[in-house]
């Protein structure tokens, strides 16, 4: 049975909650972790499919996609990825690396969650799940939860609006926004793309190398990998690492699309060079001419979008509509109309503003003694584990200094007394 009157209390046990519950206790204060599904760190088990990419080696404030990067350099002076291989490895997970990527060894993400949940016990955190909180009010130095459960210290680590199945109901806003904090428009990230193009039921189910340039008003983005053709538009990590982008410039009306290059690495003359060099003597059609190249899919796409027959020869006399071809390959549009919903973002962008954050501590700057750390706040990054990496880094400053901040008022009040 939980006790009412605690040092610190966690609303939210996803990873940045529990991170933030095992250093304050690791600091020697009694912590409440409140949650509200029926298991701790759900959506932890999800990522990586389901190996999970805990951080990345090539950590940098440019892998996040938020507009203070200083508020993020600051925070990962803190603790950064090898204080999170550190942190693991001192709970029982070791790790492995492939590229830069940081994997648990056991190559499952149920790893770190199982080691949480030990250490959580191990260090006396109470923990309730299954507990909506929709309440908290501030009486003198206490913060209440629930006109229930009583804290000096308070860290809100309630998650985002993205994957609700896992408990990310976007429920915390609202309790930010009932303390005085503002909150940035929460939308979609690392998400899938939308299209009108009417060859993307043709293009279905295509995986294929290429670079993915994202047209936003004056900005273009551009990231480089497997791309996924959907009946709907486009996908895969490519999409998700510019979506931020995309997402936002449709919130504003502003015009988007995007270009693919279906074949980077060959330029548009090196692939005029082979196709003059074999037309006359390779007896094949268009199809056929780059069905060594390209997925056949993508080549009939690339055909149909400039209206050249794909069954056509591939003769020097067609020379001029091959090479509209390979224009349509090296520059394959699709308008973007729209994205896909939080049910499908691994993130969210927005949240509470930094503005209103000390990134150093992760107090507010608006009420004294309350912490935020993880997916709640406006910071949201690139595929990779960096978004694992910021729940590690202002989950373990937020406990850290929630810890510190109410022990040095217990020794104050003893002094006092």
């Amino acid at each position: 049975m939980a006790k009412k009157l605690y040092d610190c209390i966690v609303v939210g046990g996803g990873a940045a909650g529990m991170m933030a519950a095992v250093t304050a206790a690791r600091n020697g204060v009694q912590v409440l972790l409140i949650e509200g599904t029926s298991k701790l760190g759900s959506k932890i088990l999800q990522t990586g499919n389901g190996k999970c990419n805990f951080t990345n080696y090539n950590m940098d404030v440019d892998m996040y996609n938020n507009d203070n990067h200083e508020f993020v350099r600051s925070a990962l002076k803190l603790f950064n990825q090898y204080d999170a291989i550190d942190f693991f490895k001192s709970v029982g997970v070791f790790h492995k690396e492939r590229n830069g990527y940081v994997y648990p060894h056991s190559e499952t993400a149920a790893s770190l969650r199982e080691a949480f949940v030990h250490e959580l016990d191990n260090k006396d955190v109470d923990v309730i799940t299954e507990t909506a909180v929709h309440s908290i009010r501030k009486d003198g130095d206490l913060f209440i939860v629930n006109d229930r459960y009583k804290a000096g210290k308070l860290i809100i680590t309630a998650g985002s609006k993205a994957a609700p199945k896992t408990g990310s109901d976007g429920s915390g806003y609202q309790l930010v926004k009932s303390l005085g904090h503002n909150v940035i428009k929460p939308l979609p990230s690392l998400v899938q793309l939308i299209s009108d193009n009417k060859l993307c039921k043709q293009m279905a189910g295509v995986r294929s190398t290429g670079t993915v340039n994202l047209y936003c008003g004056d900005s273009v983005y551009s990231d480089y990998g497997e791309i996924q053709y959907t009946d709907y538009g486009i996908s895969g990590i490519p999409v998700f690492q510019i979506s931020h982008y995309a997402v936002r410039a449709l919130d504003m009306n502003e015009k988007v699309y995007a270009d693919i290059d279906m074949i980077p690495d060959y330029s548009k003359e090196e692939l005029m060079e082979y196709v003059r060099d074999n037309a006359d003597t390779a007896n094949k059609t268009i199809e056929q001419m780059f069905s060594g190249i390209l997925n056949r899919k993508l080549v009939l796409a690339a055909c149909a979008r400039c209206s050249v027959d794909s069954g056509m020869p591939a003769s020097i006399h067609n020379i001029k509509k091959i090479e509209l071809v390979i224009s349509s390959m090296k520059k394959f549009r699709f308008n973007i109309t729209g994205n896909k919903s939080f049910d499908n973002a691994q993130v969210c962008q927005g949240g509470v503003s930094l503005d209103e954050i000390n990134p150093k501590t992760m107090e507010s700057c608006i009420v004294e003694g309350l912490y935020f750390a993880g997916e709640i706040m406006d910071v949201d990054g690139r595929c990779g584990g960096y978004n694992l990496q910021w729940a590690w880094t202002s989950g373990y400053i937020a406990g850290t200094s929630a810890a510190h901040d109410s022990k040095e008022n217990t020794d104050v009040k003893s002094t006092q007394g």
